[in-house]
């Protein structure tokens, strides 16, 4: 099936008590056993180790991405932290250099005590990929689109100079999600998702996800499956019931995103105001040929996605100022939500941020374009 069926169709088994066409919700914390107290079998225990709804969603998510499992955490943290929590101590992990803020905080705080550490790369320099690689190193870590200079990495490469040395590569594909990049085409060994963003789609749900391929090694999901019940880290029955309406119109927001995105982009860059726009679907983008290449829609047509972010000229007082002449846009944290968001990243990560002060992150939402177009007309007056 395409993906716009299965982002209706899978996971939704109804419920064969009543009829309904919707799965219900399923609160209940604990479920009966039989009689003589032997397990039922396919009767959910207790909730944190599995739950209807929950199953339900990781079923949906794994066939949008196109794996053989979804795991289901309460955050994108969460399940960022189930991927490095399987190296074991003493691990080394080389990340992107421009990553998403708190995936790099993860190591620095939290794994501290376990002796896990990091290099961080370019990476779409792949001569800096190899250089960076110790006898320890267990994991490279993807993300393309990155957060927030857009940059894109070329998957199937990163993946030969991994797997030459048996070292396990995740991608993060929050941004492009799978409608616009199949990380499982180009080789890779885990994906993860945080499920707010464009999964969820309205800003009104807070979920992470790890998805593993059809080939996976099962000891690798089971670890990151333990993690999740025995550690906790689990979504709500209603986040879950939630998530799963959210993405039965996953598909047809998507594309809209995308158009708004490339409209708006063109549009920016022409403006005498803005010194630089990172979008990789424009000509002009030094990663343009490989997103070109990698960043495809469910039609196999070239696609972009709904991110970008402007770097303002003048400097961090006049990306605010021009963030605070917005009205369409909501200056606010957090991406992939029906309505468009504007963010000056340098403000939310503090003094080691590493995005430049004149940078405005933008999620472009689904409103109108001609509309979102003219509210940057008269913000830029």
């Amino acid at each position: 099936m395409k993906i716009e069926t299965l982002a209706v169709h899978a996971g939704n088994h109804g419920d064969l008590t009543t009829g309904a066409v919707v799965p219900p919700l399923i609160l209940s914390t604990t479920f009966e056993r039989a009689e003589d107290g032997s397990l039922v079998e396919g009767r959910d225990i207790y909730t944190r180790a599995s739950n209807p709804n929950r199953r339900a969603v990781e079923e949906k998510l794994a066939a949008l991405e196109g794996g053989s499992d979804a795991i289901a955490f309460a955050s994108g943290q969460a399940a960022t932290m189930s991927i490095f929590h399987t190296l074991g101590a003493g691990s080394h992990v080389i990340l992107p250099d421009d990553i998403y803020y708190n995936t790099k905080v993860i190591i620095d705080n939290l794994y501290a005590n376990f002796g896990l550490s990091c290099t961080e790369v370019d990476m779409t320099d792949l001569t800096a990929i190899k250089r960076a690689i110790k006898k320890n190193t267990k994991l490279i870590w993807i993300e393309t689109p990155s957060n927030p200079s857009l940059k894109v990495t070329d998957i199937q490469a990163v993946v030969k100079i991994a797997k030459a040395k048996n070292i396990m590569v995740a991608c993060d594909n929050t941004w492009a999600t799978p409608f616009f990049t199949r990380p499982f085409d180009f080789g890779v060994d885990v994906v993860m998702h945080s499920t707010t963003k464009y999964f969820g789609g309205h800003s009104d749900i807070l979920g992470g996800c790890v998805i593993l391929p059809l080939d996976s090694q099962s000891e690798l999901g089971t670890k990151i499956r333990t993690y999740q019940s025995v550690g906790g880290a689990v979504p709500s029955p209603f986040d879950c019931w939630l998530l799963n309406r959210s993405l039965s119109t996953y598909a047809v927001r998507m594309p809209v995103h995308g158009y708004n995105a490339m409209k708006l982009a063109t549009f920016l860059e022409k403006q005498a105001q803005i010194e630089k726009v990172n979008y990789p679907g424009l000509k002009s983008n030094k990663y343009y040929k490989i997103a070109k290449k990698q960043m495809r829609d469910v039609n196999g047509i070239a696609g972009f996605g709904g991110m970008m972010s402007i770097l303002v000229k003048g400097g961090e007082n006049e990306a605010l100022v021009l963030a605070s002449k917005l009205n369409i846009f909501k200056h606010a944290t957090s991406l992939g939500g029906v309505e468009s968001l504007i963010e000056h990243r340098y403000s939310v990560e503090g003094p080691h941020s590493k995005s430049p002060e004149n940078l405005l992150r933008i999620s472009v939402g689904i409103e109108n374009v001609a509309d979102l177009i003219a509210d940057f007309e008269q913000a830029l007056k």
